[in-house]
């Protein structure tokens, strides 16, 4: 058995706190929120610091993702140096975050791996390195990034040598959200 495995003890619930310094997490009552259209709606409002840097536009896609399968060797990281990249899931249904501190490189100890609520979204900082969606079950995200004719995103592959996280979903792990 590996020493690096990443099981449910080692997960980090998403909270705001925790992912601070890898970007937001978007969810209601974590910014302002009021009364609109005559009282029958809740607007929470300043959920997430979108950023498209400059010269960038706003782009909102729909992306589908599907499962790696478990155990998940985490090998490559990618980043978006010139904005933020925000993912919030359609369905109910958990997910993991995976993400590192910016930088030239990533650190395999560095790593760190969140598991959000489906009503939970995150918005990644501009720069920080994160793995694909990384779903349980299939399921869709609402995405809100950049989009320009200039390159905006990068991979890091973990050198051979080095031992990246491997991220298991065993059968008896607690059930969130």
């Amino acid at each position: 058995m590996r020493s690096d495995k990443i099981t449910a003890p080692r997960w980090k619930v998403l909270d705001k706190s925790a992912f601070a310094p890898f970007g937001d997490v978007i969810e209601a009552g974590a910014g302002r929120s009021f009364a609109i259209n005559d009282g029958t709606t809740i607007r929470h409002e300043g959920l997430a610091d979108i950023d498209v840097g400059a010269g960038g536009c706003p782009v909102v896609s729909i992306f589908e993702s599907r499962p790696f399968g478990f155990p998940l060797t985490v090998r490559v990281m990618e980043r978006h140096p010139l904005s933020s990249q925000a993912f919030v899931p359609m369905q109910p249904k958990p997910y993991f975050v995976v993400v590192a501190p910016p930088g030239d490189r990533v650190d395999a100890s560095s790593i760190r791996v969140f598991l959000a609520r489906g009503d939970q979204g995150i918005n990644y900082r501009s720069g920080v390195w994160h793995h694909a969606a990384v779903v349980i079950e299939p399921m869709a995200f609402l995405v809100l990034d950049r989009g320009t004719q200039e390159p905006n995103c990068d991979f890091f592959h973990l050198p051979d040598d080095a031992t990246g996280p491997v991220l298991d979903w065993p059968g008896d792990a607690p059930a969130v959200g």
